[in-house]
């Protein structure tokens, strides 16, 4: 892609999700990711009721007078975005690739982010890691992540998600929020016990890991087209099927609705949220409810 047309598309992505993050998901992002701890504000006269552990004795002792020390949230967050960028996400049936799906879902947190004076890291993924732009503020910033998702070439096409949380865990000591973002096609899924199911579980415990899974609907249903190819991106294998076939449509929906059992099993037992999103289909309603669903938290 040349400098023009990236820098239009960057444009392009920025004007859709900046709006979408100024107007709908900031006041929800807000509410969603609380500070990690405490920082103190001020302090105060003392009143009746108040915990006498927030006392501040050194003011106290100087104006003669019980005063407190008034604590507030610590708003200023890291988060970290785990991309997947294997060769399954050039796939798509629905108006999009998987790739510009989660290049647009990644630029509207990052807008959410800033807009909370929160920082922003990108850890990028395929079986390798494969790019890492340290958590920091601004558009400028912001503009180079979304520069990154729409025109980063992976070196390697499969995929490994334990190679990406644990340079997350390695990489980054701050607690932070971390949005894993993947359709999932790694074959360590399905294992009884596997490095994958390791790395989900010390990853939430060090961070609030929250999975978004990219899905496309061809991936779950096959149309009755005839004999067709289909073709791993990631391993190269070829395949000729009969879609005409009501037993291959029904077998192949069959292992794949066992494969996402697999999936949220997995995340279930790490104690991780996740929701659903589809190419061509609207995001907007899934991250709301995402955000709203952790507030009752």
């Amino acid at each position: 892609m040349d400098a023009t047309e990236l820098i239009k598309k960057v444009r392009k992505i920025e004007i859709k999700t900046k709006g979408l993050s100024n107007q709908i998901f900031s006041g929800e992002y807000h509410s969603a990711f609380k500070g990690r701890g405490m920082a103190f504000s001020e302090v105060r006269e003392y009143i009746p009721g108040d915990d006498i552990r927030s006392i501040d004795w050194n003011v106290t002792a100087r104006l003669n007078h019980p005063y407190v020390k008034v604590f507030e949230e610590e708003r200023e967050l890291n988060v970290m975005l785990i991309v997947d960028v294997s060769a399954s996400g050039n796939f798509g049936t629905q108006k999009q690739f998987k790739r510009e799906l989660i290049a647009e879902i990644c630029a509207v947190l990052s807008f959410s982010a800033i807009q909370n004076n929160d920082k922003i890291g990108l850890i990028l993924f395929s079986d390798k890691i494969e790019k890492f732009i340290p958590p920091n503020k601004g558009r400028s910033h912001i503009l180079r992540i979304i520069r990154e998702l729409i025109n980063f070439e992976a070196e390697n096409k499969g995929t490994s998600i334990s190679a990406g949380l644990q340079f997350l865990s390695n990489a980054i000591k701050k607690k932070s929020i971390a949005f894993l973002i993947s359709d999932f096609y790694d074959s360590a899924v399905g294992q009884t016990k596997s490095m994958l199911e390791d790395s989900l579980k010390i990853a939430n415990r060090k961070h609030d890991l929250v999975v978004l899974k990219i899905n496309d609907l061809r991936e779950s249903e096959l149309p009755d087209m005839g004999l067709i190819n289909i073709y791993d991106a990631e391993t190269g294998r070829e395949q000729l099927i009969d879609t005409s076939s009501a037993v291959v449509r029904k077998n192949y929906q069959h292992q794949r609705q066992m494969r996402n059992h697999q999936i949220n099993g997995l995340l279930s037992k790490s104690g991780i949220d996740k929701i659903e999103l589809f190419t061509g289909q609207n995001y907007i309603q899934p991250l709301m409810k995402l955000f709203k669903n952790r507030v009752k938290k």
